[in-house]
């Protein structure tokens, strides 16, 4: 049988389960969905299959199964790691599951909402808040992140510091199993002792154990009063010193607790005009804090205003500028939320995503950043992030003019200098990004002995023939 017939036969058996909307067989269609968000990777697919239900999903899943085709499911395509990227080779398919963009139900008494796999973030958040709900997972990418992708890696953010992760978030999942079988897990209660929680198993799990096609969310009543402050402070020190603050005086108000260094920022003014900064005069380290409460009658903003003279009179803050609205709120987030897509215009950039006790911070950064300025003289490096829980994003970029591709080939040995300093402080080279494909090869070190032959039996249990994202996590 020609090539030709076999993949004849192919698209016409696709087409018989997930009709001729629900698939895309032509280069020039599938080429986006080959290609990850930083586009260093690129690979090939026999197809990108879009179904529209979870039985559509199981059927193409069966279908695979039976012929031992590689999945890889894919949500808004926004994974810094390659975790939805498929080979090189064309010989897997992209299951999308953007046609599942369904919100089956919500319900403002139990703070639930169960929601399809292709629900971007932010429609989720914005169903939430007709109901004066808030679903309270927040980052940069969450207008195009759909929600399979951000249960199926576990994404943090920048409100992690009170709400937690995704699994923190989720009550139950219904999963398409490698065998095509129908998991229904989609229960709402907030108490369910009957054995493994297997919803665990598959939050994080970047689709390697099974495809998420419909979650259980918590959410929280929607905030009533909000106040924000982007403060300028001395030194990365001062700025954990400062969270010490606000934590022991309004602990249970901290929504979200940033620190961006100033040359950070004068990227993204850089790159994005329209974007301001809100003090006077320009410093060297920055912390943005945001405090919520569901009352609105809480005076936070006047908390915040004595929390900051206090630290002004210590010398933890030298400057700050509390949003007076809502406009002037999302103009400050919109500082903190184009860092990705500045460094991306700047140059190449290496990622660290990682995380050390919050005590730690400032000794982390310090030392990680002499590391990599004493291997890589000329090296630019970016510490920035989500203070409040540990998670710090230790971004490289190469010297202004450098060769972007040379500066790439030096990824493994430079996210070494970095993890070398990680590993002095007992922290993780993976905080919310998840492993994916290009930090695979880090398991064995970082995860070996007991701990990866327990993934790795788990992925057999579940996926005998390894069909199900083959590649990622799993070295």
């Amino acid at each position: 049988m020609s090539e030709m017939t076999v993949v004849s036969e192919l698209r016409a058996a696709l087409i018989d389960l997930v009709g001729e909307k629900g698939l895309l067989f032509e280069p020039q269609d599938i080429a986006p969905y080959c290609e990850d968000w930083r586009q260093i990777l690129k690979g090939n697919a026999l197809a990108v299959v879009r179904p529209a239900t979870t039985e559509q999903v199981a059927a193409v899943v069966r279908f695979c199964a039976e012929r031992r085709i590689g999945i890889v499911p894919q949500g808004g395509n926004t994974s810094m790691l390659g975790g939805a990227t498929p080979s090189a080779d064309g010989s897997q398919i992209v299951l999308s599951l953007s046609r599942m963009n369904k919100i089956r139900d919500l319900d403002a008494v139990d703070l639930t909402m169960t929601v399809e796999a292709g629900v971007t973030l932010k429609a989720a958040q914005d169903a939430a808040a007709a109901e004066n709900c808030m679903f309270p997972l927040s980052f940069g990418a969450e207008g195009t992140a759909q929600i399979g992708g951000v249960v199926s890696t576990n994404a943090g953010g920048n409100n992690t510091v009170r709400y937690g992760n995704t699994r923190d978030l989720v009550l139950g999942l219904e999963v398409v199993l490698a065998d095509g079988q129908i998991w229904n897990g989609l229960r709402r209660l907030r108490k369910d002792n009957t054995g493994y929680c297997l919803r665990q198993l598959f939050i994080g799990a970047e689709g390697t154990l099974g495809i998420v096609t419909a979650a259980v969310l918590k959410l929280v009543p929607r905030p009533r009063d909000l106040a924000l402050a982007f403060c300028a402070v001395p030194s990365v020190q001062a700025a954990l010193d400062l969270f010490v603050l606000c934590r022991s005086h309004h602990a249970e108000a901290i929504q979200a607790f940033e620190y961006l260094p100033g040359p950070l920022a004068d990227l993204v003014l850089k790159h994005f005009p329209q974007t301001r900064l809100p003090l006077a005069q320009p410093s060297e380290h920055y912390v943005l804090i945001e405090l919520a409460d569901a009352s609105a009658a809480a005076g936070l903003r006047d908390k915040l205003e004595s929390l900051l003279e206090k630290a002004m009179d210590s010398g933890l803050v030298l400057d700050a500028a509390l949003a007076g609205s809502s406009t002037e709120r999302q103009a400050v987030w919109q500082l903190r939320e184009e860092v990705s897509d500045a460094q991306k215009r700047e140059a190449a950039i290496i990622k660290n995503d990682v995380s050390v006790p919050v005590s730690k911070i400032p000794q982390f950064v310090a030392l990680a950043t002499e590391a990599c300025h004493r291997q890589f003289p000329g090296i630019r490096t970016f510490a920035y992030g989500h203070l409040g829980d540990g998670n710090i994003h230790f971004h490289l970029l190469p010297a202004p003019g450098g060769d972007n591709a040379a500066f790439m080939g030096q990824d493994h040995e430079i996210m070494g200098v970095v993890n070398a300093v990680v590993r002095q402080f007992e922290g993780s080279f993976s905080a919310e990004h998840g492993v994916g494909r290009l930090k695979a090869y880090m398991m064995e070190e970082w995860r070996g002995g007991a701990e990866l032959d327990a993934m790795r039996r788990i992925k057999r249990a579940l996926d005998p023939q390894g069909i199900m994202n083959p590649g990622k996590v799993l070295p």
